[in-house]
């Protein structure tokens, strides 16, 4: 894990240091999120395209089609699930 430092300006504006822009392969007019925790904050990267969702949910049991409530809760239900894993991860700083 590495420990990088950066200097807040008078306008409230930092810059992410170089080395972890590249670690989260951060662009130009990328969406960062910050999640406060106890006295903890926490970045997370909003860069992602719809595309990379592509089987995200896997196959439906028995090959089943599904309504578009079911797909809408499974989503849900998946998402809900990574956003406590990630909490989790940061909370125990595994991640």
């Amino acid at each position: 894990m590495g420990v990088y430092d950066s200097t807040l300006t008078s306008k409230g504006q930092t810059t992410i240091p170089a080395e972890i822009r590249e670690a989260l392969n951060l662009k130009p007019g990328d969406k960062i999120r910050y999640v406060i925790s106890g006295d903890r904050v926490y970045l997370r990267v909003k860069n992602g395209r719809l595309a990379d969702l592509a089987g995200f949910l896997g196959r439906p049991p028995n090959d089943q089609s599904l309504g578009i409530e079911e797909v809408d809760d499974a989503i849900m239900d998946a998402v809900a699930e990574d956003d406590a894993r990630i909490v989790r991860e940061w909370r125990d700083g595994s991640k």
